[in-house]
């Protein structure tokens, strides 16, 4: 996901990639052992974190988790463009077939299946393939790599609309403050509307998410069109600075929403924030819209100015990082399983297997990369 122009590779992209996908891991490491759900582990956990532990987890960390994959769409889009021209429509097409929709078939229907059978197994119940494939509240659930196909199915549209040949344009001017509010006025009118029908963590087939569509499609166009007016290059500033300002302030009106709202408990009744027309839901969409838009620009002018490191080590992450991205599901999993009897509260045992599950993912990802045919994929 971070092809650049020609063969040259970006450091500071590479790094922030990296960094996400550390932090996405650690957080479904948490969420394994959260009353508020949403990683595989919380349908058979043995314990959780105590309220008021979860409440601040969840206040910290929670506004990363709304925009955190709008940026790998982002950081997707800058590239996409030079990787059509560079190979051609069709070739882009079977190489995005066989990097992002393999990977999402093996997980879908064999790897994240096999992984939640034995962690029902752990907890005592017997599962059917059926079961885990139609009978959870995720249905055909492929983990962490909803993602590829998502990214894949907005990657083959953008392939035919390259294939239709599109008059060409001339050279557009840079993205200004201006461009980045209407697209954020734009996630939240489309958000809004959609989560009528598809409301927030719905369960659907194919693991599709149509819920985050609109954001996640408007960060990865906002890449295509950045990739022409020099996103790919530089954040112009102050814009950069602006966008900071912005999202940080935005994260810091979220303990002023929770007391007008009565948000005390994360395992409390979330549905009016999930879905319809409701005031609830506008405030979710808004926060959804100005964190996506204004947060990734953000983290790209961050990584530009201050990731663009270039070691062995680091060589070494980001070579594995999409390796250790489709192993989480099952390395996070069996480590939990694993020290599930372990008389333990949740607030030791998730972070045990945060450290364990990075250390794990990282390395076996790397192994996988470098001495496995597999590494030629991803």
């Amino acid at each position: 996901m971070t092809e650049t122009t020609g063969a040259r590779r970006d450091p500071s992209l590479d790094t922030l990639r990296t960094l996400l996908i550390a932090w996405i891991i650690g957080g479904h490491a948490l969420l394994g052992y959260s009353a508020i759900g949403g990683w595989g582990y919380d349908e058979v956990q043995e314990v959780t974190f105590l309220p008021k532990v979860e409440f601040v987890l969840a206040a910290v960390l929670g506004p990363s988790a709304i925009f955190l994959m709008g940026t790998f769409f982002l950081v997707a889009g800058l590239f996409t463009p030079a990787s059509v021209n560079r190979k051609g429509v069709l070739a882009f097409c079977r190489e995005r077939a066989l990097r992002l929709g393999l990977p999402f078939v093996a997980s879908a229907f064999v790897i994240w299946p096999m992984t939640m059978w034995v962690a029902y197994r752990s907890s005592g119940r017997s599962v059917s393939y059926g079961f885990l494939l139609t009978g959870r509240d995720r249905l055909i659930d492929s983990g962490g790599l909803w993602f590829a196909e998502v990214l894949l199915i907005f990657s083959l549209f953008y392939a035919v609309w390259r294939w239709l040949g599109p008059a060409a344009r001339p050279d557009p001017g840079p993205i200004t403050m201006r461009h980045l509010i209407l697209l954020a006025i734009i996630v939240f009118a489309v958000t809004f509307f959609i989560r009528r029908w598809f409301h927030a963590r719905a369960p659907e087939y194919f693991d599709l998410h149509v819920w985050q569509w609109p954001q996640l499609l408007s960060l990865f166009i906002l890449g295509i069109i950045g990739a022409r007016r020099g996103l790919l290059e530089r954040v112009k500033e102050p814009i950069g600075r602006q966008c900071g300002f912005i999202a940080l302030g935005t994260v810091l009106t979220v303990p002023l929403v929770a007391v007008i709202f009565g948000i005390d408990d994360t395992s409390g009744d979330l549905t009016p924030f999930l879905s319809g027309w409701r005031v609830e839901s506008a405030v979710l969409a808004t926060y959804e819209a100005i964190l996506v838009v204004f947060g990734s620009c953000w983290l790209l002018r961050f990584a530009q100015l201050k990731l663009g490191w270039s070691s062995p080590f680091w060589a070494h992450m980001s070579r594995s990082s999409f390796a250790a991205f489709i192993l989480q599901g099952p390395v996070l999993i069996l480590i939990a399983v694993a020290i599930r009897p372990l008389p333990l509260p949740a607030e030791i045992k998730a972070p045990l297997v945060m450290v364990a599950g990075l250390a794990g993912c990282f390395w076996l990802g790397w192994l996988l990369v470098t001495r496995t045919r597999i590494g030629r994929i991803v």
